[in-house]
């Protein structure tokens, strides 16, 4: 089966672009919007709309495989590449990249990846956004040759085994909507709420105190409305303000973990990004450091890396010297998801915990290629997406891991 045509269209994310160093540095709130000048790569807004690309490979057969260029809602910080705009590279992906494209056997998955991955603009990587949309399309594209489901393709190539049952989900949710944490607990989901605290001020409190009532509330609530043997586990994005609020002082730092591991019991926690260093070998440094205060203190809390944690590369870094609990795979940040696929395994080969992650800025198929992704590589849990609803994405993640266990059960 060969690729005919490749065929591309603009369309939208399932979120938005957030430029992380300006709303830091003071920007003025209004709303959702943002007052001031952007100061991240490829900003044009510090608050804007984001855009993706449907990359669509027509088959010699009829059939149209797909993939969506993406990226993460925090683009152009800690080493990610700029914030994409789909309308300045939709003629490039038209021309050379559908050039490049057609008249491919799509029989095999792996190999064309990782030269689109490989792939150069002027000398230069493309955009990871582009990588990424382009080896979904490829991999949809030899599952469709084939047969198979997607999961099937990659455990096939990359000599995994297809899990058992679904991947847990962490719901991602708003930190101040009431109502959607109610529902991912009804629906009990395995972890929540992520949420996203990323002003110190307005989000952890001067004294840490908005965050410590925000885990005991969400404690409570599960508590209270949650089913007697639910037993989720508590995760918090605080995207490096625990950083901020100690000046990097790493003692007291895991003190006030300490504190909101207590406000989140009975339920166990997870932290994600509690510092964002200025390099990636200071945020190695830095984590391993915190790691060892938490064990010696006794306080028996996950911590997880995302900044300066973005490529394969970075991964196998972080998890040679056990920086970190868990790192959060980024799916959108790691170009092809051949690179996904990998550090997965990866990470599983050094017993470092693995969430497969992503962003709420992806879209319906990247999502669903990403829970094939899950079922056939086994990460310890993946991240809801797209979007921040809750609802929407546990709908399409979960639907698409149970139809495909489903088929792969009838089959047998």
């Amino acid at each position: 089966m060969k690729v005919k045509d490749v065929i591309c269209a603009v369309g939208r994310s399932g979120y938005m672009h957030r430029d992380l160093m300006a709303i830091k540095g003071g920007a003025k709130q209004d709303g959702f919007i943002f007052h001031g000048k952007p100061v991240s790569p490829g900003f044009r807004r510090i608050a804007e709309p984001a855009t993706i690309i449907s990359v669509m490979l027509a088959l010699d057969d009829g059939q149209i495989a797909f993939g969506d260029c993406a990226d993460v809602i925090l683009a152009g910080v800690a080493g990610r590449d700029p914030a994409f705009h789909a309308e300045d590279h939709i003629d490039y992906m038209r021309r050379e990249i559908a050039d490049f494209l057609r008249g491919r056997d799509v029989a095999k998955f792996r190999a064309h990846a990782e030269e689109m991955d490989r792939h150069t603009r002027g000398g230069k990587p493309l955009h990871t956004a582009i990588r990424y949309g382009i080896t979904q399309a490829l991999l949809h594209a030899t599952a469709l040759a084939g047969k198979l489901t997607m999961t099937e393709v990659i455990a096939r190539e990359y000599g995994t085994k297809i899990a058992a049952a679904p991947i847990p989900i962490l719901a991602s949710c708003h930190k101040d909507d009431p109502l959607q944490l109610d529902r991912v607990i009804l629906k009990r989901v395995e972890l929540l709420p992520h949420a996203s605290f990323t002003l110190v001020k307005d989000h952890v409190g001067l004294q840490g105190e908005k965050l410590l009532d925000f885990a005991r509330q969400v404690a409570k609530r599960i508590k209270e409305i949650g089913d007697a043997d639910y037993r989720p586990r508590i995760h918090l994005d605080v995207y490096g303000t625990l950083g901020e609020l100690f000046a990097m002082k790493l003692e007291p730092l895991a003190d006030y973990i300490g504190r909101v591991r207590d406000a989140a019991a009975p339920y166990s926690l997870l932290v994600e990004s509690p510092i964002i260093a200025k390099t990636q070998q200071e945020q190695i440094d830095s984590f391993k450091r915190l790691r060892e205060l938490l064990k010696k203190k006794g306080i028996a809390v996950e911590l997880i890396a995302d900044e300066w944690c973005n490529t394969l590369e970075d991964i196998k870094l972080f998890a040679d010297v056990a920086a970190s609990d868990c790192v959060q795979i980024k799916t959108p940040d790691l170009g092809g998801i051949n690179n996904t696929i990998e550090a997965v395994i990866y990470c599983k080969t050094k017993r470092m915990g693995a969430g497969l992650g992503g962003t709420a800025n992806e879209t319906d198929q990247s999502s669903r290629i990403t829970t094939h992704i899950g079922l056939a590589c086994g990460p310890d849990f993946m991240l809801s997406k797209p979007g921040l609803g809750a609802d929407e994405a546990l709908m399409i993640q979960t639907n698409e891991m149970a139809r495909t266990l489903a088929t792969l059960q009838a089959r047998r």
